[in-house]
C-alpha cells in the first residue's frame, strides 16, 4: 500500500515539477544512476547492505527497487537538476536534497520498511547521499569525470562492505 502512495506522490511531482521538454537532457544522468543501482543490486545480491521490506507478501525488495530505479529516481533526478542553483545557494540546495533523502530513509527504517544489514546504517547512507547527489550533478555537467570518480568510490565501498567472494554468483 505504501508503494502506491509513494508512486502517487511522485506522479504529482512529475506532473508539476518536471520540465518534460528537457527530459532528453537528463536522460544520460538517469541512466548513470540506474546502471550504478542495478550494479549494486547484482554485486551485493546475497550480501545486501540495505533492503526494502514490504508488509504484503507479493511485494519484495526487487519490485520496490525496480519502481524506485525506473520511476521515482528519474523524477527526482529531473527535478533536482532542473532547479539546481548557481553560486553559494547550490550548497544549501545540495544539503536540502541530502536531508530530504536521509529523513525519508530514516522514516521508512523506523517503520521497518527499510532494513540495514552487514554494517550499513543511517550514517553511511547520509555519506552515500552526499556522494550520490554530488555525482549526479557532476555527471550532468561532466559525465566522464563522474564515471572516473565513481570507480574509486566503488572500490572503497567494496573494501568496507565487501561481500565474501563465495557469495558472488
Amino acid at each position: 500500500m505504501y508503494l502506491l502512495l509513494v508512486v502517487a506522490v511522485y506522479i504529482f511531482f512529475a506532473k508539476y515539477f518536471v520540465d518534460w521538454k528537457r527530459w532528453e537532457e537528463y536522460y544520460p544522468t538517469i541512466l548513470y544512476f540506474i546502471v550504478c543501482n542495478l550494479t549494486y543490486n547484482f554485486v551485493f545480491y546475497d550480501h545486501t547492505l540495505w533492503m526494502y521490506k514490504a508488509k504484503s507478501g507479493w511485494l519484495n525488495h526487487t519490485i520496490i527497487d525496480l519502481v524506485f530505479s525506473y520511476f521515482i529516481i528519474p523524477v527526482i533526478i529531473m527535478i533536482y537538476l532542473r532547479f539546481f542553483p548557481t553560486g553559494r545557494r547550490k550548497y544549501i540546495y545540495l544539503v536540502a536534497w541530502i536531508a530530504y533523502f536521509s529523513v525519508i530513509e530514516w522514516l521508512f527504517a523506523k517503520k521497518g520498511l527499510f532494513v540495514y544489514e552487514n554494517g550499513w546504517n543511517l550514517k553511511w547512507s547520509i555519506m552515500f547521499n552526499i556522494i550520490m547527489f554530488t555525482l549526479l550533478r557532476v555527471h550532468f555537467k561532466k559525465p566522464i569525470l563522474a564515471l572516473a570518480l565513481s570507480f574509486p568510490i566503488i572500490v572503497v565501498l567494496l573494501i568496507f562492505f565487501h561481500p565474501p567472494f563465495s557469495h558472488l554468483k
